[in-house]
């Protein structure tokens, strides 16, 4: 890869931080999770996305911030190691599990680590029996610390210990920190306590044939049935039961992991179809419309279709934009919220005026909140008052921006306790406002064509009339002349044909022209 890289290049997936915070809440319980997270510049809902990427900036204030509170200089290893731990139910222990053993575990590292981070090339291969060779190769830019070469050691000790090895042996003979290029390390281990197993149970077996053969002429033929033969068979059996209880263990841990990896991908593909459908159903309602209110009606009852939020609205600016207005939206029941909505709004013009919406329109920023508590101090009363209201619990609200200019708002929040609000939602919802701002600038457009040819054809139709002997033989040049200045404006076919019926009726006292443009097509 030639491309360059800085500390604000987002490099590093989130699963990493999760697994450091899942570790904090069961080994550092005394650390207030928020406060680190604050530190780095990170949110809470980013470090749930499992897309969300931080920069090598957000990682080293993490990391500095974690060993301050932690009191321990270690702790990158042991995050890496904590990985394998069953109550971390990190994607490191679904992603292992699902191989038969730790080499071909370790030989296909890079595939996992490549989707967890952005900042190394990683290449691995088997050198031995039980042995590979892993290297970590930075891209150019990237300055990565000492810390994250121990905490790939943690993780390299964690690919063993899930199947229940011992920790390996990690050889590090080449580290960035030391003068070279790459990271480059050398993990083997031990067998497996099951093959261990399996070669006891198989090697007792053939001492035990040899000693009941041998019986009856070392004791008896009678001793050598009534008790070699009956003991040999009872420690063959207690082998092969304790053999095949960790083949059974190991088993169902794989298939486990394997089905949470399944339900993982079953609700992704769910998310990207309704997507899909979501995106194609938003292109068909902006071609067949025009008419903003249409356009936003249509808009949200596919929103409310194809999302999974519990109520959704769309706000727009006024004229003056002095105020936030709610022109369409969906999941509010009672009248009176509807009400409030509608003749109240929003206050962009107030200096005390504070709330979310009003930041989210100013700074063109969108926001993500999974809990209202969090932010109610730096809500004004109105706002509060509002949420309070509203009995808002989370909630995503994006910008609607055309050209640089901020138009309205789109935000969506969830009432009933749900899953957490990631950033994919800001991701799909930045999407359809972007979507929303161009259909309100092209409705503006069509609206103020239409005027200016409504004005237009006034002044034609109100020279030509088909009863008049002096101009009756004008109308259809004015026809003509009507559908070209349809033609230099740009308007529709749709439109262009309904002006020039329009014209004809009108020349033949058939239709008012002002009824004849009203009755859109």
């Amino acid at each position: 890869m030639t491309t360059d890289y800085n500390s604000d290049t987002p490099l590093y997936g989130s699963r990493g931080i999760d697994t450091y915070i899942n570790l904090i809440k069961t080994r550092y319980s005394h650390i207030n999770v928020n406060e680190l997270l604050g530190y780095a510049q990170m949110e809470p809902y980013q470090v749930k996305d499992e897309g969300h990427l931080f920069t090598q900036k957000q990682i080293n204030l993490f990391y500095e911030k974690l060993v301050q509170l932690s009191g321990n200089p270690n702790i990158a290893r042991e995050a890496g190691q904590y990985a394998a731990s069953p109550e971390s139910l990190g994607s490191l222990r679904r992603y292992v599990l699902g191989f038969i053993g730790p080499v071909k575990a370790y030989e296909l590292i890079g595939t996992y680590a490549n989707k967890i981070t952005k900042s190394c090339e990683y290449k691995s291969k088997e050198t031995g029996k039980n042995k590979v060779e892993i290297v970590a190769t930075p891209y150019k830019g990237v300055k990565e610390e000492p810390y994250q070469c121990e905490n790939r050691m943690g993780y390299w000790d964690a690919v063993s210990t899930i199947f229940n090895y011992k920790l390996p042996q990690i050889d590090h003979p080449e580290c960035l920190f030391k003068g070279g290029k790459s990271c480059r390390y050398i993990v083997s281990w031990q067998e497996s306590p099951i093959i261990v197993w399996e070669k006891i149970r198989n090697l007792t077996g053939i001492v035990l044939a040899i000693l009941f053969l041998a019986s009856p002429f070392i004791f008896s033929p009678w001793i050598a049935f009534s008790t070699v033969l009956p003991t040999s068979l009872a420690i063959i059996f207690c082998l092969n039961w304790y053999t095949s209880t960790l083949n059974t263990k190991d088993l169902r841990e794989a298939v486990g992991s394997l089905h949470e990896s399944s339900d993982e991908l079953i609700e992704q593909i769910n998310i990207n179809y309704e997507s899909a459908l979501l995106i194609n159903e938003m292109g068909q309602a902006l071609s067949k419309e025009l008419e903003l209110g249409n356009i936003l009606a249509n808009l949200v009852e596919i929103l409310q279709k194809r999302l999974d939020y519990d109520r959704g609205l769309i706000l727009l600016a006024n004229k003056d934009k002095s105020r936030l207005i709610s022109k369409a939206g969906f999941g509010y029941e009672t009248e009176e919220l509807s009400q409030f909505m509608m003749s109240s709004g929003f206050n962009l013009d107030r200096k005390e005026s504070k709330g979310v919406f009003v930041n989210c329109f100013k700074n063109q920023k969108p926001y993500l909140v999974n809990n209202i508590d969090q932010i109610k101090d730096d809500l004004s009363s109105r706002s509060l008052e509002f949420a309070i209201k509203m009995g808002v619990k989370s909630f995503v609200c994006c910008p609607i921006i055309y050209e640089g200019e901020s138009v309205g708002l789109l935000a969506v929040d969830n009432l009933k306790t749900k899953k957490p609000l990631l950033q994919r939602d800001i991701n799909i919802l930045m999407g359809i406002a972007n979507q929303i701002g161009i259909s309100i600038n092209n409705a503006a457009l069509i609206d103020a064509r239409f005027k200016q040819f409504q004005s237009i054809l006034q002044v034609l139709a109100a020279t030509t009339d088909a009863r008049d002997p002096i101009t009756a033989g004008h109308s259809v040049k004015v026809t003509e002349y009507a559908v070209g200045i349809c033609n230099d404006l740009g308007l529709s076919y749709n439109y262009t044909e309904m002006i020039r019926v329009a014209s004809l009726l009108h020349d033949y006292g058939k239709i008012g022209v002002d009824d004849a443009i009203l009755k859109k097509p």
